[in-house]
């Protein structure tokens, strides 16, 4: 092991080297992938130096996810006590369902969650449980909310028409859980959102009274703290009065920028979120945790018992419930994602957390500053949102996008917003600084000059 670990320093430090040297990997086409890299598994092991030099050639190709020049997806960057904290989940090497195999680590978890439920003004019954990622995270809610509004679901499966909402631009994975659990995703309505891409109030209680009168039976309504592509806030008061008006079920998808919770300068925009019976959130993304991270909480944790709780005489051999995670969680066997976000928030406390998210905004605000102010750029976001998103020129967004990848320049990504196509910048690696951003731009536009679009 230690022969190993020796190796595992040699290789992050060539990593840390690359995204420093050649902050974009030169992508490998994939029809070129397997001529290009070693990655055939043979009869035959392979010897210490050519096994170390296949994997700094698989590390040089990877893409660099926390270099200054990744601005492609909701998360990036790489801060040091939450890989710290990941580096030891995998070498403890626990699985959190019971608290025979986990131990403290159990402690940790629902310490995690406990604080998270009170910050968000939940009550004293709420709990929560961590999952394999935010479109698992709605899955759970969806699942929940199905069970509360027709609890006989669990054991006779779905026999009415059942439906749910969520707005017309929000994450794709509604419609997959809703195919998931027997709903359908024709029984999804797609909401209408305004300008900035915030879902309608109006047009929610209108085609929930629709579906009433056609005889549906409405149970779930889905909304977004930080949209996929432009980063907007839904109104949480305004719809929580709908979801009270008709008795359903509010879950807020936070899984991009729900962490504003963090902040006391931003957390006005989830406000009302004390009157959703679900929340979820990924650190990996705003707290910039490794991968993957993710935290599902409700207001009444029986509603966790009532659909993810199974009785295993063979797992569950310690006496407190409460401490056997399994039963609350939609896995058996899981990794311990708890733990890097402890070692995170534990080293640089609530008020570090909240640093790390106003740092996004004000690198957001120094790049729309810039875009204003240069007349070759065209706008399209807006204040209190961490994804910029704008053109250049009359270029193409996605032929941009594709050119700054392919030649290693640049990774971004492009959007669309009813028709309009642009470059999507996503200011969320808090370990960039103003410069960082300016370069991005000084780097698009010497690259533009120099390419023949």
């Amino acid at each position: 092991m230690n022969k190993d670990l020796h190796l595992f320093n040699e290789l992050v430090e060539f990593l840390i080297s690359e995204e420093q040297n050649h902050p974009v990997a030169s992508p490998i086409n994939t029809n070129e992938l397997y001529q290009t890299l070693d990655l055939n598994l043979n009869d035959n092991p392979t010897i210490d130096d050519s096994f170390k030099n296949t994997l700094k050639a698989i590390i040089k190709s990877t893409p660099k996810t926390a270099s200054t020049s990744f601005f492609n997806q909701l998360f990036g960057g790489r801060i040091s006590k939450a890989t710290l904290g990941d580096l030891l989940a995998v070498m403890l090497n626990n699985s959190m369902y019971t608290y025979k195999v986990a131990g403290p680590q159990v402690g940790i978890e629902k310490t995690i969650l406990k604080k998270i439920c009170s910050m968000i003004g939940y009550p004293e019954t709420a709990d929560g449980t961590f999952a394999p990622g935010g479109s698992m995270s709605n899955h759970m809610a969806v699942l929940m909310a199905r069970d509360n509004y027709n609890p006989s679901v669990r054991n006779e499966g779905v026999s009415t028409k059942m439906t749910l909402y969520t707005s017309d631009v929000s994450h794709y994975s509604i419609a997959k859980n809703a195919s998931f659990i027997g709903v359908g995703r024709d029984q999804v309505r797609a909401i209408k959102t305004n300008e900035k891409g915030e879902m309608l109030a109006h047009d929610l209680d209108h085609q929930i009274i629709k579906d009433i009168e056609l005889g549906y039976q409405p149970f779930f309504v889905n909304a977004t703290a930080g949209t996929t592509v432009l980063g907007a806030f839904d109104n949480i008061e305004s719809i929580s009065n709908v979801c009270k008006k008709h008795n359903l079920w509010l879950h807020l998808d936070g899984a991009y920028c729900g962490s504003v919770i963090f902040s006391n300068e931003y957390k006005h925009l989830v406000k009302g979120i004390e009157h959703t019976n679900s929340f979820s959130v990924n650190a990996h993304k705003m707290l910039g945790t490794p991968l993957s991270c993710s935290i599902i909480v409700t207001r009444d944790k029986k509603h966790l018992y009532e659909s993810f709780s199974n009785e295993a005489e063979y797992l569950y051999q310690t006496s407190d419930d409460g401490f056997n995670l399994g039963k609350t969680s939609l896995q058996c066997g899981r990794r311990n994602d708890a733990l890097k976000l402890w070692t995170l928030w534990k080293s640089v406390g609530t008020t570090g957390l909240e640093s790390i998210v106003n740092h996004q905004f004000k690198l957001a605000e120094i790049a729309r500053h810039y875009i204003k102010n240069n007349p070759d750029y065209t706008l399209y976001s807006f204040d209190d949102s961490i994804s910029v998103c704008f053109n250049y020129k009359d270029i193409p967004a996605n032929t941009l996008c594709t050119a700054l990848y392919e030649n290693a320049q640049l990774m971004v990504g492009f959007g669309n917003f009813r028709g309009q196509e642009f470059v999507r910048m996503v200011t969320i690696n808090s370990s960039l600084q103003e410069d960082d951003i300016h370069n991005f731009f000084k780097t698009l536009e010497s690259f533009a000059i120099s390419t023949d679009f």
